[in-house]
């Protein structure tokens, strides 16, 4: 779950159970400045830093009994909800987190969570609050909108947007409204039997309605918002597509030839398509001398056609303005909102009614589709990958620059949530995406100190603007800011190291999403005022003379007394969960694990040399203690694979254990 939008250590209880390795160079952390010589080491809990986010969100949005919406960038769709996941987001991520059940509820999470009331009082706030979002973006006659509204900019300064423009609906409000509905409505099911007040089952019955419709308006939005592009090898998106993956120089027929024959099972994946969205035509599927894309483009597509639900009045079926052509940003944007349509959370609470069942069939057939088109031309070459070729090539020679190299971390970010659902994952693919994911780092100036004037710095602001095509027939050209580069950096890191099991290169990876944190994303967390604790300080990364427009640059100290940023916030927190994730795997070590068995094949020998010496009339305490060894070589034969280290541990015991038996004969 990724929208868009403008831009913008207390001691962990031992409850938790999620702890990861970071690395921090010397910086003022929380006012007291670290010692020590370079760098220093350094644990980022997640958890505490998640608890301390809901403390700062509480603090600054719940006032005199009331919840304040708003932020930096004012109220719309997104930003509110970018507020509420604040808070519902890590509520059902992490385990341990829940404050529905107030018997349940941990006390660092009561703590967190005080300023909404006690751990009775937290779940009927959270209701009422959540009540007055679904109430506020809903039209007169009760259909769910996803307008943009404050998030829209024009695309040219002094020029202004027109009410339609503002009230376009947008995949951003699709995406993060299928996740919020999603929480609501795991909320709400597990809320309602701790709850006897008719009062209050009102309200959770209207909530639950509520979300459950606007769940269904997100997903035919987004259902509506899917493309299928084709075009012909001469044209221009044609020379455009082949010049992107032609890295080794071939000439154009052997690249055509060979990116045909790449995307020959994404083709023939089309006939997949249902619900008349978008289909592509037959002409596109039979004749592979026709090239294409899928994916999504920024909103309803022009002359997209409504589609039949069981709820249909609850979507309004708004007319669609977007040029039908592929975003790699509103695509990784549409993808992270489906992925949470079949969390294991989803499946176990049984969220998805009948009737959204055949939207949530087709919004994966498009998942798999989009997914796998991608991260075929990201990984096309023999020897180097396209995606490699940092950054990816512009439309034009003079756009190589800081927007592809943006591209080039979206490319990466979809490839990377390709890779987890392939059967077998490669390390040596893995790798290839660490070095990716490396450089951008270092280009992103994420890991490394920005020069002054130097473009990298417009990565982070004022980030990347993209031209929303189409929604210039109703005012003025339109524009999409986004400068989410570091926190997509981060959960892309996160995610990789996810997926692999490899010690070494998970190491690698950790330690590359420490340099993040510790160089970049801490550093713009603002350190005091309403809303200290929260982001988006970039002034404190980037000083007011690094930027390429230094009078446009506010001092660092100017930062406490501006409205927090949601978007950038809500971005943090969705990466400090993924960085969580990474404890859920146990990495893996093919030599540790040959290891253990050769020294489990030593100590058994001995054990059982020991067992033919030894007489059951000896000593008792002789026998007991062949017995636990007995035990213990049990258990590490059981944990070889998952915990080699540990199994080398119990061994090791046990050989002193054994030699020691040994010597006490020859005495």
């Amino acid at each position: 779950m990724v929208a868009g939008g403008p831009a913008a250590p207390a001691e962990l209880p031992d409850s938790s159970p999620l702890i990861t390795r970071l690395e921090i160079a010397p910086l003022t952390v929380r006012g007291r400045r670290t010692s020590g010589q370079g760098v220093q080491a350094l644990d980022i809990r997640p958890r505490q830093l998640l608890l301390e986010i809901w403390k700062a969100t509480t603090r600054y949005s719940f006032v005199n009994e009331e919840w304040m919406f708003g932020g930096r960038n004012g109220r719309n769709s997104i930003s509110d909800a970018e507020q509420l996941l604040c808070i519902m987001y890590p509520g059902y991520q992490m385990a341990g987190m829940g404050f529905v059940r107030p018997d349940e509820t941990a006390r660092d999470v009561a703590e967190a969570l005080a300023q909404l009331g006690d751990c009775r009082q937290i779940p009927h706030v959270m209701v009422r609050t959540l009540l007055d979002y679904m109430e506020r973006y809903s039209d007169e006659k009760g259909n769910p909108s996803f307008a943009g509204g404050s998030y829209f900019q024009p695309e040219r300064d002094g020029e202004e947007l027109t009410v339609e423009q503002l009230e376009l609906e947008v995949v951003d409000s699709f995406s993060m409204s299928i996740t919020l509905s999603l929480a609501v409505l795991g909320f709400v099911k597990e809320l309602r039997p701790t709850v006897r007040r008719a009062s209050w089952q009102e309200e959770m019955n209207a909530l639950e309605t509520a979300a459950a419709g606007r769940l269904t308006a997100a997903m035919v939005g987004t259902l509506r918002s899917f493309t299928v592009r084709s075009f012909t090898a001469e044209s221009e998106d044609g020379r455009e597509l082949c010049d992107l993956v032609n890295v080794s120089g071939s000439s154009q027929e052997n690249v055509l030839y060979e990116l045909r024959d790449a995307l020959a099972q994404v083709r023939a994946s089309l006939s997949e398509l249902t619900m008349d969205v978008e289909t592509p035509s037959s002409e596109v599927m039979e004749d592979d001398t026709q090239l294409f894309e899928c994916g999504w483009t920024w909103g309803i597509t022009r002359d997209a056609p409504p589609v039949e639900v069981g709820t249909a009045s609850r979507v309004s079926h708004a007319p669609g303005v977007a040029e039908a052509k592929v975003s790699l940003y509103f695509t990784l944007v549409a993808l992270d909102g489906i992925t949470d349509l079949f969390s294991d959370r989803t499946k176990r609470l049984n969220l998805i009614t009948p009737e959204q069942q055949g939207l949530a069939r087709a919004l994966r057939i498009r998942l798999k589709l989009a997914q796998r088109y991608w991260a075929t031309i990201a990984r096309f070459g023999r020897n180097r990958w396209a995606l490699e070729e940092i950054p990816w090539r512009g439309r034009q020679p003079e756009n190589e620059g800081t927007e592809t190299d943006y591209e080039s971390l979206l490319a990466t970010s979809i490839t990377v949530e390709a890779l987890t659902t392939e059967q077998s994952i490669r390390d040596v693919d893995i790798e290839r995406v660490a070095k990716i994911l490396e450089q951008l780092a270092r280009r992103g100036r994420v890991t490394g100190r920005a020069r002054q004037g130097e473009l990298a710095i417009t990565l982070h602001d004022p980030g990347i603007r993209i031209e929303l095509t189409g929604a210039e027939t109703l005012g003025p050209p339109v524009a999409w800011q986004v400068a989410d580069f570091s926190t997509t950096l981060l959960k892309s890191v996160a995610r990789t190291a996810y997926i692999t099991r490899d010690s070494v290169l998970r190491d690698r990876l950790v330690t590359l999403a420490d340099q993040i944190w510790s160089q970049h994303l801490q550093r713009r967390q603002v350190a005091a005022g309403p809303n200290a604790m929260l982001w988006d300080n970039i002034g404190n990364v980037f000083n007011p003379g690094d930027a390429v427009n230094p009078g446009d640059a506010l001092a660092s100290d100017e930062w406490a007394g501006t409205n927090p940023s949601w978007y950038f916030t809500e971005r943090v927190m969705e990466s400090l969960v993924a960085v969580a994730g990474i404890s859920e795997i146990a990495p893996y070590s093919k030599r540790l694990a040959d290891l253990a068995l050769e020294m489990l094949t030593e100590a058994d020998h001995l054990h059982a040399c020991e067992l033919l010496r030894q007489s059951w009339s000896f000593a008792v305490p002789t026998r007991t203690q062949l017995c636990g060894i007995e035990t213990n070589l049990r258990r590490a034969r059981e944990i070889r694979e998952l915990q080699p280290a540990t199994a080398i541990a119990i061994l090791q015991k046990a050989l002193r254990e054994l030699d020691a038996l040994a010597l006490a004969r020859w005495a």
